[in-house]
């Protein structure tokens, strides 16, 4: 029925309306047809709280905005490593998307975090494209059961804010596959968002909102995509284009020009009718599917949103020092110094387009003060500026040294880490840096509670005690930072990102931002965790770590097959048990490695991830299906996912450096990899493959006979690494040209390749 109310609709449009449909009326609605019933549908910003706007036009004054329920950002959730919670908060989301008459919540991002100098690495979850997709489905599944749409975004390669809309990513496709897409197909594949958002740049020289590659032949062919793709807000470069290769709504209103340029591509045959049909399909069926919430009650709970964003808050905490177990605080028993202007003015979010009003914002220092025996506060430094106030300082020094502890707010300002612009290095402002060296000095005992979107040096660390990552932690961040200190609740976040000791340790580094609007990826594969693990580099904190108030013990490591074929699951099960004093919650990771392979890949992968929340003394099972894709890589040459044949190591752990139980299994792969050998292959490559080697092992057998014994190891390397081409001037006639023809004939035909060509 539906679909015939949308052909019915197509074929009464005129041109024009079709057009119009394809660009926005306004900032953030699409074109409505009021002769046909055809209503506008309502997009605003996200991700982690509604950026609710009365008025249609731009606007980035978030005074402006209606409250609505801030939730930690994605980079705070993402340590949460909790599919439930994210679809908890998604259903939330929608549900105030639902009360304040908006269809699609923009969001979630999914970019990895290549740099953690991004300034917008706030509003993604995770440097690994398996955690982003997985909390990312469960985000979307939670929102969408509102009957409210999700923007998946920004695809692709938006690892950049300088020069966002200019910048050319020039990746290579293994890298582009296993990662910066691989975060969107997961997500795409298992929750259909109702749109996603293509990015301001460029990929390998062609605009992302007018990109066939990306947009027709992977996101809507390959991965079944079924929604809308919506330009992120002006990043249109021609429209006509991008409809062609897969582009179906230009946002904002480019107030008529887009509709026009649209008009004379079809009449000129540009853009012909049937391609644009197809874009305003789609965008018909974004219409419909924003009807169906009409009439539906409206079910929203602020105060219950707000309890659950504090709950979200306190769960995605993640708890990197505790010496001497300083933590959790006696309720009640001992005296405090809070210090910090962070304390009455904490980060609670990113600033940029998903910036949005709190419906109310829990006070930090009262939630302290009521678990406190007494509680002295010192601002310590100035929000507003770096500069070391030695009379601020002095005072939060008396305040530390006249305590028993002395808890430190710290944090990055928005002026240093926003959307549109990029960081500049990963420290504190130095006034901040100042206030912990200083207060360590007088005081043993000093926790540091830190409030920022990404990653940061701390040339600190060792003066702190104990250090609590709390990222932007939303509107219930106050009350959730107490009951942790408290131990009210048991910290059990794990980091979703790598902190590197130093900037010149990570990935991209000298590489970010790059030369002007060319960004090259340099590093391929190896971001994050897989970079510090090819190259040896011990980091600050390793991905997927994070301390507990108890202690957890895994046994019993279990597989039901130890030889599978890529065409199998594998199941993975093992038991973890609580052994401390304490209800906790521990993150159990499951990672890969492919042991030989004849392309270069990363030691590990995370394939993985279970959260089991268990008292003291309970044991549970946990278990994990592993398919293809977790062996497979991207192979360029086949152009699809292989999992070749060979031993895989099962390691499972509580980080990516913390690996307690491994086992290997074999796997066989059930794909005929065609190799075609031409006369610029060598004799290594045709030994490699065994349906070739037999083919040359009496050659090479001969070449061995009559190579001078003083300098066998040098010539067999010499002859088995030259192309084959070589072997007819270097043999002295004993092997021809006719033979090597007749050689690459065989090869090919046992490879299962065509006939060769000469060359």
């Amino acid at each position: 029925m539906e679909q015939v109310k949308i052909k019915e609709w197509l074929s009464l449009m005129t041109l024009e309306e079709k057009a119009s449909m394809c660009s926005g009326k306004d900032y953030w609605r699409t074109t409505e047809i009021q002769r046909l019933g055809i209503p506008s549908v309502v997009m605003m910003n996200g991700p982690h709280g509604l950026r609710r706007l009365d008025e249609y036009e731009v606007n980035f004054d978030v005074s402006d905005c209606a409250p609505a329920t801030c939730f930690p950002s994605a980079s705070a959730l993402a340590c949460s490593w909790d599919r439930e919670l994210l679809g908890e908060i998604g259903a939330a989301l929608g549900q105030e998307c639902h009360a304040a008459g908006v269809d699609i919540l923009l969001g979630p991002g999914v970019n990895l975090k290549r740099s953690p100098l991004c300034g917008r690495n706030f509003e993604y979850f995770s440097e690994d494209p398996y955690l982003s997709g997985e909390l990312a489905t469960a985000y979307i599944n939670g929102v969408q059961s509102q009957h409210v749409g999700t923007s998946l975004k920004h695809y692709a390669c938006n690892n950049r804010e300088e020069r966002r809309m200019t910048t050319d990513a020039i990746v290579e496709e293994r890298a582009l596959r296993e990662l910066y897409l691989n975060s969107f197909e997961i997500a795409v594949k298992n929750s259909q968002p109702w749109t996603v958002m293509s990015a301001y740049n460029r990929v390998n020289g062609v605009y992302c909102s007018e990109h066939p590659h990306l947009l027709n032949e992977i996101l809507k062919q390959e991965w079944g995509f079924e929604g809308v793709v919506v330009s992120d807000w002006g990043a249109v470069n021609v429209l006509p284009e991008g409809i062609t290769t897969g582009l179906d709504l230009e946002m904002p209103s480019s107030e008529g020009y887009g509709v026009a340029s649209i008009i004379q591509a079809v009449r000129s045959g540009a853009l012909t009718e049937e391609e644009l049909d197809l874009a305003v399909e789609r965008v018909l069926q974004l219409v419909v599917r924003a009807a169906k919430r009409t009439g539906q009650p409206i079910t929203c709970d602020y105060e219950k949103n707000h309890q659950l964003a504090r709950r979200a808050a306190a769960d995605s905490m993640v708890l990197l020092k505790n010496e001497g177990e300083l933590l959790p605080l006696l309720t009640g028993q001992q005296k405090i110094a809070l210090i910090g202007a962070m304390a009455l003015n904490p980060k609670i979010q990113g600033g940029g387009s998903s910036n949005m009003k709190p419906t109310k914002v829990d006070d930090m220092m009262e939630a302290i003060l009521d678990k406190a025996g007494e509680l002295t506060y010192e601002q310590g430094y100035d929000l507003d500026s770096e500069q070391i106030s030695e009379e601020l300082e002095q005072r939060a020094v008396a305040a530390a040294k006249g305590s028993e502890v002395a808890i430190i707010v710290a944090g990055l300002p928005e002026r240093w880490e926003s959307e549109a612009y990029d960081r500049q290095h990963l420290r504190l402002p130095a006034n901040q840096e100042a206030i912990i060296h200083a207060v360590s000095q007088v005081q043993g005992k000093v926790i540091v509670v830190l409030c920022n979107g990404a990653p940061l040096e701390m040339p600190w660390a060792k003066q702190a005690s104990s250090i609590i990552e709390a990222y932007l932690g939303g509107q219930g961040f106050g009350g959730a930072l107490a009951a942790v200190l408290y131990g009210d609740v048991n910290p059990s976040g794990k980091l979703a990102e790598t902190f590197a000791a130093d900037i010149r340790c990570t990935p991209a580094y000298p590489d970010f931002p790059g030369a002007g609007d060319r960004i090259e990826y340099r590093e391929g594969l190896f971001i994050g965790y897989r970079y510090f693990d090819s190259k040896h580099i011990e980091p600050m904190f390793p991905f997927g770590y994070g301390l507990s108030y108890t202690t957890f013990e895994y046994s019993q490591l279990r597989i039901d097959k130890k030889e599978l074929t890529d065409e199998d699951t594998l199941t993975v099960r093992m038991r973890v048990r609580n052994t401390g004093n304490r209800l906790g919650k521990e993150t159990v990771q499951l990672y890969v490695k492919d042991k030989q392979c004849r392309l270069i890949r990363p030691e590990k992968e995370l394939k993985g991830f279970a959260k089991v929340e268990l008292q003291p003394g309970e044991e549970q099972e946990v278990s994990f299906t592993l398919d293809k894709r977790a062996f497979a890589y991207y192979d360029p040459e086949l152009g699809d996912w292989h999992a070749e044949s060979g031993d895989f190591d099962i390691l499972i752990g509580g980080s990516s450096k913390h690996i307690l139980l491994q086992t290997t299994v074999n796997l066989r792969s059930s794909a005929v990899l065609v190799q075609r050998y031409d006369r610029q292959s060598s004799l290594a490559d045709l030994i490699a493959n065994p349906r070739t080697e037999p083919i040359i092992r009496q050659l090479t057998q001969a070449m061995s006979e009559s190579r001078d014994k003083h300098s066998s190891e040098m010539m067999a390397a010499f002859i088995r690494e030259m192309p084959l081409r070589s072997l007819v001037a270097f043999s002295k006639g004993a092997f021809t040209d006719e033979m090597l023809e007749q050689l690459l004939e065989h090869a090919n035909a046992a490879a299962g390749g065509s006939e060769p060509v000469s060359q």
